[in-house]
Order: C-alpha cells, then structure tokens, then sequence
C-alpha cells in the first residue's frame, strides 16, 4: 500500500494577523518602577573591572600554553602529534573564552554610548572611547549612528541599519502564479553557508566602511570615517575626527606588537579573539532585528514604541551569555523601548514591560545558530507596497500578516 502525503497550498488570508501596538512610549514607561531607570556608575565599574581582570587572566594563561605543549615531557607523554592538537585545542579554548570577554568589554563600551552606563557623559565618553577604540569601533561616529538606528528602528525610510532588501531590490518582479521564486532566490546549501560565514566575518567592517546593510537612500561612499559623510552634522565633525584618531592609535599600537612579537602572537592573542567579537556581535545584532515573526513599518504606521517592538529577545549562550555579555542577547527589547537603562536591570524591567505589552513582546527558544541559519533562508525580502510589511522567503511565503486594516490587497497577496 502507498501513502499520499498532502501538501497545504499557501494562502495568505490564513496566516496569522497582526495589529500594531495601539500604547504611547508614556504609558508603556510608566508600567515599569522608577528603579529600574537608575544609573550606578560604581556598579558598572565593578563589571567592567571584573571584564578587565578576566581578559587579563585569560591573556595571562594563553603564555603558558606554546612552553607547556612545546616542551619535551609534554611532547613525549602525548607523543608529537597528540602534543601539537592539544595545542591547538588549548587555544581554541583561549579564543572562544576571550573572544566572549573581549565582546562583553564592547558591550561596557555599547552601555557608555547609550549614556546607560553612568550619569556622568564624561565617565561613559571616556570608557566607551577606549573600549571600543581597542576593539576596532569609531565610538563617537557609531554612537551617532546608533542613536539614530534606536530613533527609527524597523522604519524602512529612516532606520540606519538592518534595512530589509524589497522585491524590486532583489530583482523579482510582481508576483503571478507562474513566478518561480527558487530559480531566482534558491542557492546550494553550501553557497548558502559561505555567504552566512562571510556575513559573520565582515559584516561589521562592511556596515563601518561601506554602509553595507544601511540606509539604502545615502549616497554610494557613505561611511563611518569621513567627517564630511551623510551620516554626520558639521557640529558632529570633530568627534568623527577624535574617532578616527582613536583608530589610527590602534593602527600603530597593533603594527608595533607586530614588529616586537610578530603577527602571528599578535594574531593569536589579540586578532582572533577580535575576530569572535565581530562574530558575536555581529549574530546577536541581526537575530534581535532579523526574524519573519517581526513587522517593519513605512510612513505613518511607524512610531518609536512600535520599532522597539520589533525586535527579540533571544537566549544566546544560555549562562555564557548572561555572565560573559552582559545579557545583550537575552533582554534587547527592553533595552529598544529604554537605551538608558542599565543593562543590569533589564531582566527586572522585561518582566514588567511584558505584563503591559502582552503578545507584542516577543522572545525565542530557537538555538541560536539554528535561528542564524533558518533567519538567513527565510529573511529574503519584504513588498515594495505597504505600510505594515514581514520579510518573505525564498518562495516568496510569509509567516505573518498585517490585520485587514493595515493590508494592501498587492498582487503578492
């Protein structure tokens, strides 16, 4: 005997619906206690002395790690080639633990250009500067960009990055039944994967240098260096200048521990571990803005309350997460409705925001790198048309659409 399988055809009109938050920013604010709003600028120094000391403890470590697998006891007790991969596993070891120290340092350095860090703009600017200086980040001309990404996220006109591709930026034409989605958007698995992997590489340094992931109306050379950029006013010019000289700092200091211990220790100590804070930063940013659960908004149904909205809460790392990156991933919608809020209250904070906002609070379950990987095949596009919109996949579906009254009857419906 066979058995037949039946295939559910995709209709739109069954999806689930969606109404955009009907709450002022005042009314969700006032759903959260006064305390949680509270800046201690001795409790962030004692995290980010805590992060210094276990950087410093790490780095301390990892000398020990050629001289001991190197040496000859060691060489003849795991024979050469068992000492040569177990050195190697000892700096891998080394890499993933301060790759996580040096990211939860750019989050102190994320908190200070927040302004959430302390209550003092000069404690925040000065900590913020050197941290995200030594981790390779212009921090005055991101923190401008990435104020303006927090005033307008999930807006298609104004937000400053993670701005969804449209179907004409795509190149697929209007939707009709005969359209073959696949045989425009479908790649291999494997091409699939060397592009998630060079997106988890580069895609910071991209966004920094050529807008890659940006705002799609500035003009073709935007980018976080020229003082004279779209993305700066004439009274911002000098801290785009300061920004770059923080840059060039560690332009030099990275060429002179080149030529005293050579690239490769410097590589090993300091280069990869920076390469695993692009990484992280990297997939924790685009899974909090990249989901096809989550709207963007055109025009007048955007609002500040809503964008913050439009973003999830994800357990990345689970212990390591929430220890090493200052819950980052864990509590980031909070963190959208108030960026001046202290991460440390945010768990405090998310409970009450959830009780006020209801199914508008979004988190997910999802294993990060399988939400990384599933987010990357499903995020392709959203509509041209529409002021309510979801990212669409590689066969042109959603999961979600806007209620009835936020619907444009396009021909992709």
């Amino acid at each position: 005997m066979g058995s037949s399988k039946v295939v559910q055809q995709y209709n739109e009109d069954d999806l689930p619906a969606y109404t955009p938050m009907p709450w002022s920013l005042k009314e969700i604010r006032a759903a959260i206690p006064a305390k949680y709003f509270v800046r201690d600028t001795r409790r962030g120094l004692l995290y980010f002395a805590r992060d210094l000391l276990l950087a410093a403890t790490a780095w301390s470590i990892a000398t020990y790690i050629d001289p001991y697998f190197k040496q000859p006891s060691t060489r003849e007790a795991l024979s050469p080639i068992g000492a040569e991969l177990s050195r190697w596993a000892a700096w891998g070891v080394y890499w993933w633990f301060q790759g996580l120290i040096f990211t939860g340092i750019w989050v102190i350095g994320h908190e200070c250009g927040h302004g959430a860090f302390s209550d003092h703009k000069w404690v925040n600017d000065i900590i913020g500067f050197v941290t995200h200086s030594f981790l390779w980040t212009p921090y005055f001309s991101w923190k401008i960009s990435h104020h303006r990404h927090h005033s307008n996220h999930a807006s298609m006109e104004r937000d400053e990055v993670y701005v969804p591709k449209t179907r004409s930026d795509v190149g697929l034409p209007e939707h009709h039944d005969g359209l073959d989605y696949e045989e425009i958007l479908g790649d291999t698995p494997i091409y699939t994967l060397y592009m998630l992997i060079r997106q988890q590489v580069l895609a910071f340094p991209a966004y920094l240098l050529f807008n890659v992931s940006g705002q799609k109306t500035y003009p073709k050379w935007t980018n976080h260096f020229d003082p004279n950029s779209i993305l700066f006013t004439k009274a911002q010019r000098n801290a785009v200048i300061m920004s770059n000289l923080g840059i060039a700092a560690m332009v030099w200091g990275v060429s002179y521990s080149s030529s005293i211990w050579g690239a490769s220790e410097v590589a090993k100590y300091y280069g990869i571990p920076w390469l695993c804070v692009s990484h992280w930063f990297i997939m924790i940013t685009y899974l909090h803005h990249t989901d096809p659960v989550m709207p963007h908004y055109r025009g007048k149904e955007w609002n500040f309350q809503r964008g913050a909205a439009a973003t999830v809460d994800r357990p990345v790392l689970g212990w390591q997460g929430r220890f090493f990156l200052h819950d980052v991933a864990h509590f980031h919608v909070i963190h959208h409705f108030f960026p001046k809020m202290p991460f440390y209250h945010g768990p405090e904070a998310t409970q009450h925001l959830k009780a006020f906002i209801g199914d508008h609070y979004v988190s997910s379950e999802v294993p990060a790198f399988k939400a990384l990987w599933d987010s990357y095949n499903k995020c392709q596009f959203v509509e041209d048309e529409g002021d309510v919109i979801f990212y669409r996949d590689k066969k042109g579906q959603a999961i979600r659409r806007p209620a009835d009254e936020y619907r444009v009857k396009s021909k992709a419906q």
